[in-house]
């Protein structure tokens, strides 16, 4: 089994000094912006049902 992945850069404001927060207790994969001073956490909820479909017309509709 492989380590977690890692954020490439901050959501928030696109910086990529991004560091693994131990301040936020109990938080488990939650990461700290040095830039902007944010904590966030990034989690995967699971796979669609329906799964990825494509359009015919190459475009998303609207």
């Amino acid at each position: 089994m492989s380590e977690r992945a890692a954020p490439f850069y901050c959501p928030y404001c696109g910086d990529e000094d991004l560091r693994p927060s131990e301040a936020v207790e109990g938080r488990h994969g939650a990461w700290e912006c040095a830039a902007c001073n944010r904590a966030f956490q990034l989690k995967f909820l699971g796979l669609l049902a329906r799964g990825l479909q494509h359009s015919e017309a190459g475009g998303d509709d609207i």
